[in-house]
């Protein structure tokens, strides 16, 4: 994992290196930490896969079990302001990711969208809630109500995530939708969530196909066809769990409205990163098999 994060880091440095500004009195350089960005990208990822449900007990583990591989690790105060901090170069690994998983299946494979609840606090302390009251806000799901955030995705068959949006609680899934497939074509199946003419019409014309559900009061039948189809939407559904049930993206101890959305990016990166391993371990199968 280390190596793969320092390789990447070398290949965008080399990119940026141009662009990036010099530190003066409008921009103060930033503090420096011993460990270097591609230990702590690395951290931020492998505490996904230890089981830990927050960074402090995650940060413990490292200090007892790994304290020779990192023997320069910071206090956990400058830990987790650095990994926070850090959420920017998670969006560009996890951008790299999606661009990859894109490009690598065919424009006729099978996508699924859906959206997903993160709750930020229990639905009865909602007016007690002060962390990301100005961003989050009061929803509805199947599930009842619920005070938070809603998480986008589109996947394919592989359960590779193709992309995601993060948004208020209120935004219309429809919304969402559009917000994710310029870059996506073929055939996106989706829920009765999703359902619009002017938005199927739309799909057409861009060069999609959005095969949808039928909802209890519509006067129309579901073809066999398209019933088989939504049968497959369980495979979004299969990531939405893996990200909360496993991974635990759904948390309620963020102290700042960056730390949510630095956990949501991390946690996100580090089951993509599992889905690359994967593909690049089938990729190299097959051509020894060849």
């Amino acid at each position: 994992m280390y190596c793969f994060v320092d390789d990447f880091i070398k290949v965008v440095l080399a990119s940026m290196r141009y662009a990036l500004q010099r530190p003066d009195r409008n921009i103060p350089p930033v503090k420096k930490h011993n460990l270097s960005i591609a230990e702590l990208a690395t951290l931020a990822m492998f505490r996904f896969f230890t089981g830990h449900t927050n960074w402090k007990d995650f940060y413990r583990h490292i200090q007892t079990y790994h304290s020779n591989d990192f023997p320069g690790l910071p206090q956990y105060g400058n830990f987790l302001e650095a990994i926070n901090h850090l959420s920017g170069f998670a969006l560009l690994l996890l951008q790299g990711f999606m661009h990859v998983f894109r490009i690598a299946i065919p424009e006729e494979a099978k996508k699924f969208a859906d959206s997903s609840k993160l709750n930020v606090c229990h639905i009865k302390r909602e007016f007690s809630h002060k962390v990301a009251k100005s961003i989050a806000n009061k929803s509805k799901s199947s599930m009842g109500w619920f005070y938070g955030f809603r998480l986008h995705l589109i996947v394919n068959e592989l359960m590779q995530i193709l992309n995601v949006r993060i948004t208020p609680a209120t935004t219309d899934d429809r919304i969402g939708l559009e917000m994710m497939w310029n870059r996506i074509f073929g055939m996106i199946i989706a829920d009765a969530g999703y359902v619009s003419r002017a938005l199927q019409e739309k799909a057409h014309r861009l060069g999609k196909w959005l095969v949808t559900g039928v909802r209890a009061n519509m006067k129309k039948l579901m073809t066999e066809t398209q019933h088989q189809l939504l049968k497959m939407r369980q495979i979004v559904e299969t990531v939405f769990s893996v990200l909360k049930l496993r991974m635990g993206i759904e948390t309620t101890l963020p102290r700042s409205p960056l730390g949510y959305f630095a956990h949501y990016l991390w946690c996100i990166t580090a089951y993509q990163l599992k889905k690359y391993f994967e593909f690049m371990e089938t990729v190299a199968t097959k051509r020894f098999l060849a």
